[in-house]
């Protein structure tokens, strides 16, 4: 299968690697050395919208930190797993994870627009290797969807799915419309944020022309990555009937205040996309600088609680190592003694077994 519909548009302007990131100003020429033996391993990709946004004198940029590498990355923990949420247990065909019973995971390509330096698909994704699905994995993987009426959604992953041409992400998604018992294809993607020129009118009507709902999970961690022409993109696809939600990343640094939090989750709201997913850092290799414990994860839920509304709350969740699935871990605001915990920590009795 050709690679060319999943090259990034504006190729030669966007930063693949640390001499690139020294040329543009972003990282100093003494860094390179070490750099480049971060980008031995790990894909560098900073699109010209991200560029535009980081601050080169602020070493605690919050865009910079996403996107740009740093030789924190060569520091593997004892715990940190390659494929930390455990998607190869439960792949029965390659490119497809199955999971949960209704839903599966399907990854299209393996590329993607940006490369975020807490990947927890980091060991797998970027250049270097097959850029998307062949036919014959392809449609192995749709063979096994056609077989099992009890999946009901298809999660279209990767890599980012949205960087695949227009016309070939049509021809895709026609092949899904006969499966009758599909009923929701979703979107994870990070470039109506990241590219937001790629969301054009052909590729709206792409995702709009399926037969079946159409939810797209937009991936921002920084109030600051909601541009005007991110929130213009965005309308582009909530204005053509799409529903939007986000995930969000917590990480150490970048998001987790609940002033940064709460811009970042209002910023959503207002522009059309509901607030789904808070991840818990994942234990990906490299990634420790950025990840906080689950305590403080769930302080700031707490201070969310207490000062955001309900359209902008996240659900905090923790993808458990292993394969074993994604749980809530949230605070707890119900005691054993019957005793509730208010936003401002106050503490109420409540008759719970009312019954008589």
């Amino acid at each position: 299968m050709s690679r060319s519909p999943v090259i990034p548009l504006e190729k030669s302007l966007t930063l693949r690697s640390p001499a690139a990131l020294v040329g543009a100003g972003l990282v100093p020429a003494s860094a390179r050395e070490g750099l480049d033996r971060v980008a031995e391993r790990y894909a560098v990709a900073v699109t010209p919208a991200m560029a535009k946004l980081i601050d080169a004198s602020d070493p605690h940029d919050p865009i910079a930190a996403q996107f740009v590498p740093t030789t924190a990355e060569l520091t593997t923990l004892p715990e940190e797993r390659a494929d930390p949420i455990g998607d190869d247990a439960h792949s029965p065909v390659p490119g497809l994870v199955h999971r949960y019973q209704d839903r599966v995971l399907l990854k299209l390509v393996h590329v993607c627009a940006v490369y975020c330096r807490f990947c927890f698909r980091r060991e797998t994704v970027g250049p270097g290797g097959p850029t998307m699905l062949g036919e014959e994995e392809l449609e192995a993987a749709l063979s096994y969807i056609r077989g099992r009426p009890e999946i009901w959604e298809v999660v279209f992953t990767g890599g980012d799915p949205l960087v695949i041409a227009p016309r070939r992400l049509a021809e895709l998604l026609e092949r899904f419309r006969a499966i009758e018992h599909i009923k929701i294809l979703r979107f994870h993607t990070r470039v109506p944020i990241v590219d937001p020129a790629r969301i054009t009118g052909e590729l709206v009507a792409a995702l709009r022309n399926t037969g079946k709902t159409v939810y797209i999970a937009i991936h921002a961690n920084h109030p600051r990555e909601l541009t005007a022409d991110a929130k213009a993109a965005l309308a582009r696809l909530v204005d053509a009937g799409i529903a939007l939600v986000s995930q969000t990343v917590l990480l150490k640094g970048i998001n987790d205040d609940p002033e940064t939090m709460a811009a970042l989750m209002r910023g959503f709201v207002e522009a059309r996309v509901k607030p789904y997913y808070l991840h818990h850092g994942d234990l990906a290799p490299g990634t420790s600088h950025f990840r906080t414990s689950i305590a403080e994860g769930q302080a700031l839920m707490r201070a969310l609680r207490g000062r955001l509304s309900g359209l902008a709350q996240p659900t905090y969740v923790l993808d458990i190592p292993g394969g074993y699935g994604k749980v809530p871990i949230g605070p707890d605001y119900v005691r054993e003694d019957g005793t509730v915990i208010d936003p401002n920590g106050g503490e109420h009795e409540y008759r719970f077994n009312d019954a008589v």
